[in-house]
């Protein structure tokens, strides 16, 4: 969508340009603030301000950008149509989801010449929802306008999700060979060993530090004991542990592999995961972004040669952060309990999605029931 906002005309432009300033004025005013009958003051200005950071936090940063665009995309799609995008109208809202799902709407940009996806589009409400909330309005998802156009475009136009495969263990062991023993291969080895065996996201696993508070962005941090390493993660469920133990062998050990990181870039206090010189030598103070994972996942995944039957673009359309995950969940032969466990999962049919392959028939309620 960014690249298609970058072909738009000048003028429409400065419209999303307006509309994401129009959002930050408007949270500032109608989010967190005095009441109108109480007078200002000194501690009181300091205490909304300590309020908006508290509400900043409730959400991701990543969360909150989706958010911001998704309410400067409606903003600017109101104002095409004529329409100002307060105060709520459940009726417009219709007209735009129905809009997203259709494809129908020309404009200068062609910004709504492609049909989105049903989650796509279910994600967009929740942006907009929120956004209405942090101007003082309610937006109701149940009002026939709204529920019932959703529920057509759901029922037209849902598909089963796209599943990204899994990263099984003799993949993740090829992954590792093909990496060199530099400085930023090391770090690289530590990021995908660490990702595979404790089944983290990808953004949980560039937010780790190296202590407690140790920077203000941090998502978690280390501990590592003879035995493994516990990482307590602010994850996207709340505060978990995870514990990873040693491996086998030094080679494929993901304590060992983080270790060796640690050591050899340098690094006790602040972010574990940082960028590298450009001749790979020397360890920067900046944090990875969690891009780089994704990148570093297709990356190896075709330097090592996996599924080399299929085209080089369809390779790596297969592949993503999740595959960690996915390939955790897959390839521990263990109580699925343990598993769900590790993901921090609060369900176990959750965990179950990750698995591209187990025994869907180990339990078999057929011959349970007598037949």
């Amino acid at each position: 969508m960014a690249a298609e906002d970058e072909k738009s005309t000048s003028s429409n432009s400065d419209a999303s340009h307006n509309a994401q300033g129009d959002a930050r004025n408007q949270e500032k005013s109608d989010g967190i603030a005095l009441p109108s009958h109480v007078a200002g003051s000194g501690s009181l200005d300091r205490l909304v301000d300590t309020a908006r950071d508290y509400a900043r936090a409730a959400a991701s940063d990543n969360t909150l950008k989706a958010y911001a665009k998704d309410w400067a995309h409606f903003a600017r799609w109101c104002r095409m149509k004529g329409v100002e995008p307060l105060p709520p109208s459940s009726e417009m809202i219709g007209l735009y989801l129905a809009d997203l799902a259709s494809g129908s709407g020309p404009s200068p940009s062609q910004w709504a010449s492609r049909p989105l996806s049903v989650s796509t589009i279910d994600r967009r409400l929740s942006g907009l929802a929120w956004n209405y909330a942090q101007r003082g309005f309610t937006l109701d998802r149940k009002n026939r306008h709204i529920a019932t156009v959703l529920s057509g475009i759901k029922r037209k136009h849902a598909r089963p999700p796209v599943q990204k495969e899994a990263i099984l263990a003799e993949d993740i062991l090829a992954m590792i060979a093909a990496l060199p023993y530099d400085l930023r291969g090391l770090r690289d080895r530590a990021i995908l060993l660490i990702g595979y065996a404790g089944g983290l996201r990808r953004s949980e696993i560039v937010s780790l530090d190296v202590h407690k508070d140790d920077t203000p962005d941090s998502g978690g941090w280390i501990e590592i004991f003879d035995k493994g390493v516990v990482l307590t993660l602010n994850a996207k469920t709340g505060w978990r542990e995870v514990e990873i133990g040693r491996g086998s062998k030094d080679q494929t050990c993901p304590v060992h592999a983080l270790e060796q990181w640690l050591h050899f870039a340098r690094i006790d206090f602040g972010p574990v995961f940082v960028g590298t010189s450009r001749d790979g030598k020397r360890a920067s103070d900046k944090r990875l972004n969690d891009k780089h994972v994704a990148r570093l996942i297709k990356r190896t995944v075709l330097d090592a040669g996996i599924r080399s039957d299929l085209p080089e673009k369809d390779r790596l359309a297969m592949f993503s952060g999740h595959s960690l995950r996915a390939g955790l969940a897959s390839s521990a032969e263990v109580d699925e309990r343990y598993v769900q466990k590790q993901l921090g999962h609060a369900s176990a049919e959750m965990t179950r999605r990750y698995q591209r392959r187990r025994d869907r028939f180990r339990v078999n309620l057929t011959k349970a029931a007598g037949l």
